[in-house]
């Protein structure tokens, strides 16, 4: 048996419509997992290369910036492709400025998306998998600013480090029950919301000077970490927070 196939797993993935979570929904159908999208806008892109692999795919609209579609989703998902073995927190928002001027509406909306949601969705994934007595994969995307301060992100870095500490309260609580939480921390990708930082040259440079790798990553790059948390192969791995940086955190 291959340690690493996910043949017959559902696998739902928010913010799969682009970027990171469209990478991380493609890997996942390339190991073999049926995939539920979730977000805000249609997957497109995502649909054509999950069904490329032969997978099945569905797709459920939904504002994460609430917790009120949170049990329609799970629900559908259920009824559609049967019951979530993997639940992968991607969906995220930043917004920039400084900490002098921040906004109570910027902070409520990053850490409702961020935090609020990845808790109430891992929540509602693990109590059907709790009342099923079955076993899950719950893998949250964290952050470089999980571990580091960032600048004129303070809401990001906040939520970003919470969700680290999210990762380890939960699996602590869950890893009895056969629920593996655990998180990915990806260092400084191309993204929708790096295109700031790429656009300015200083921060690009200074940026890439430190990554080891010396280039900045792509979603494909997270797909390995993603299957490897998600399979059979991590079944003794709880709690977590697996850094794919290029070396950033080496530096």
């Amino acid at each position: 048996m291959n340690p690493f196939s996910l043949d017959g797993r559902v696998a739902l993935v928010t913010g799969a419509n682009t970027g990171l979570g469209q990478g991380i929904a493609v890997a996942l159908a390339a190991a073999g997992a049926d995939i539920v999208a979730v977000g805000r806008s249609a997957p497109r892109e995502t649909e054509a290369e999950v069904a490329g692999h032969g997978r099945r795919f569905l797709s459920i609209e939904a504002d994460l910036g609430s917790i009120a579609p949170i049990d329609r989703v799970v629900a559908e998902a259920a009824s559609r492709l049967g019951a979530i073995d993997i639940l992968v927190n991607n969906a995220g928002i930043i917004r920039r400025a400084d900490a002098i001027d921040v906004t109570e509406e910027d902070w409520d909306a990053v850490i409702d998306v961020n935090l609020k949601s990845v808790f109430f969705l891992s929540q509602a994934v693990a109590r059907r998998a709790v009342a099923a007595q079955r076993g899950a994969k719950i893998i949250n995307i964290a952050s470089m600013l999980s571990f580091q301060g960032g600048v004129r992100v303070p809401a990001y870095a906040a939520s970003k480090s919470a969700v680290a500490g999210l990762t380890r309260a939960l699996a602590n609580e869950w890893a009895g029950r056969s629920i593996n939480v655990n998180a990915i921390a990806p260092g400084y990708f191309e993204t929708n919301n790096t295109e700031a930082l790429r656009q300015d040259a200083t921060r690009s440079r200074d940026i890439l000077a430190r990554i080891p790798a010396g280039r900045w990553g792509s979603p494909g790059d997270l797909g390995g970490a993603a299957v490897f948390l998600a399979s059979p192969a991590a079944d003794y791995v709880h709690g977590v927070v697996l850094p794919v940086d290029g070396g950033w955190l080496a530096r």
